[in-house]
């Protein structure tokens, strides 16, 4: 492959990249790619890798780097700073689109200027770009962002604390830490806080000794020893009543608990994940969740996002859960059906999505979902400004200004366009960073 004989890199470096058992690159301080190791070649193909110049051409299919495509460039980044650097980034390969994490290393000269950057690069298996997949799917820049910390905390001991709206699949994302841990081959245990009231929380979670209360007539184990060698995920922690709260601190702080009616002290051994839809600060802020608690599960908060902002996903996540909903069935939204969907706020966020496709599923008597096939309030935000091609107002419609226009048109194009999104700059006739800028524009509106 390669631009390699027209450098004068050490033959050192090349046999270092070898001796990696991942895809690693060799680049220049301007993105030319100088050499791969066979892993590289075997994840991009060497044609694609020989026909390419730059890293961006070929990871993205970019005709500028990253970082100027709206994505964070772990070159850019370590160029900066002159240090490692380390992103979660969504490959273009022969196979497919696939999420990697990305390391980036800068290689120094005798004049102390990085010279060269060596690239390291993992494939995810937290979650995937495929809608036949199952667990976490998606390709969002919001998702992107929340995969990373994932890939970050994972592999660590720390609390990890969910926070997000209801519907947001806050369990999926625990389940996706469990499994990228040392603790993978553990139980993972879900205990629902909000379900256990304070007479059940002791004996549900620390279990109880035959003949501790009446109707305990044998012992039982807690889901805290369930959890032993694994993860216990508390879902929906806010709802823990604040007498409570002192019980389960006391679990944190001693690493022990004692079986209701026993007297003996057990170990506990578990890595902790939380999750709730409220704002745990302002619960502090009121006196109703103990601060010295908040602190101890607050190690390494996540926000994931809603729905209505990872509307990209949603094309994706309609055919993922109906491949769910309806096995079997080549279920799929006409076009119309699509842009009611992307037009909607969802309160529910993916759980309503979920719960609207099982139901158009039962409707369709065909293959095709419709628009009557979709719950009425779906579709109230399609009002006569959009009646004409892209949302744009008919002759009978108030006028808007021109900027209004093109917003308007813009949500319609992306509602109906899966492509390639360079494709779609030239369809429109801008600069991918044109495109780029205007989408990422609308996402803060």
């Amino acid at each position: 492959m390669s631009n390699i004989s027209n450098t004068k890199v050490e033959a050192e470096i090349v046999s270092l990249l070898e001796s990696f058992d991942a895809p690693a690159v060799l680049l220049s301080r301007d993105y030319q790619i100088l050499v791969g190791n066979k892993h590289y070649r075997h994840q991009f193909g060497d044609e694609p890798v020989e026909r390419h110049q730059f890293c961006y051409q070929v990871s993205h299919h970019y005709t500028v780097p990253c970082d100027q495509a709206g994505e964070s460039c772990p070159l850019n980044a370590t160029l900066e700073s002159g240090q490692p650097a380390r992103v979660l980034h969504l490959h273009h390969t022969p196979r497919g689109d696939e999420h990697v994490d990305v390391e980036a290393y800068p290689i120094f000269g005798d004049d102390g200027e990085a010279r060269y950057f060596l690239e390291v690069i993992r494939s995810s298996r937290l979650a995937s770009p495929d809608p036949r997949a199952s667990g976490l799917v998606g390709r969002s820049p919001s998702f992107n962002r929340v995969l990373e910390l994932v890939q970050r905390v994972a592999p660590s001991e720390a609390t990890v604390l969910l926070l997000g709206e209801s519907g947001t699949g806050k369990e999926l994302v625990a389940a996706a830490v469990h499994e990228a841990s040392g603790r993978a081959k553990g139980p993972f245990v879900p205990v629902d806080c909000s379900g256990l009231t304070e007479t059940l929380f002791e004996s549900e979670l620390f279990g109880h000794e035959k003949g501790a209360f009446t109707g305990a007539q044998s012992r039982k184990i807690g889901l805290v020893e369930a959890a032993s060698g694994g993860t216990l995920f508390l879902d929906e922690i806010g709802d823990v009543p604040l007498p409570l709260q002192v019980k389960l601190l006391r679990l944190l702080e001693t690493g022990t608990y004692r079986r209701v009616g026993g007297i003996e002290a057990h170990k506990a051994d578990f890595r902790l994940v939380c999750a709730t839809h409220r704002s745990v600060k302002k619960m502090v802020q009121e006196g109703s969740f103990r601060n010295d608690l908040f602190y101890r599960i607050n190690a390494f908060p996540i926000e994931l996002p809603s729905l209505r902002e990872r509307k990209e996903d949603i094309p994706l996540l309609v055919e993922n859960l109906l491949r769910r909903c309806s096995p079997g069935r080549k279920l799929h939204l006409n076009a119309e059906a699509m842009e009611c969907l992307h037009a909607y706020d969802f309160p529910g966020n993916i759980r309503e999505l979920r719960n609207i496709l099982e139901r158009a599923s039962l409707l369709a008597d065909g293959d095709e979902i419709r628009l009557e096939h979709l719950p009425g309030e779906c579709c109230e935000r399609r009002t006569a400004t959009r009646g004409g091609a892209g949302g744009l107002p008919t002759q009978s419609a108030e006028i808007v200004t021109l900027d209004e226009a093109e917003r308007r048109y813009l949500n319609w194009v992306l509602a109906r366009y899966h492509g390639e999104r360079k494709d779609l700059a030239a369809e429109l006739g801008v600069s991918e960073r044109t495109l780029y800028r205007k989408i990422e524009a609308l996402k803060k509106e």
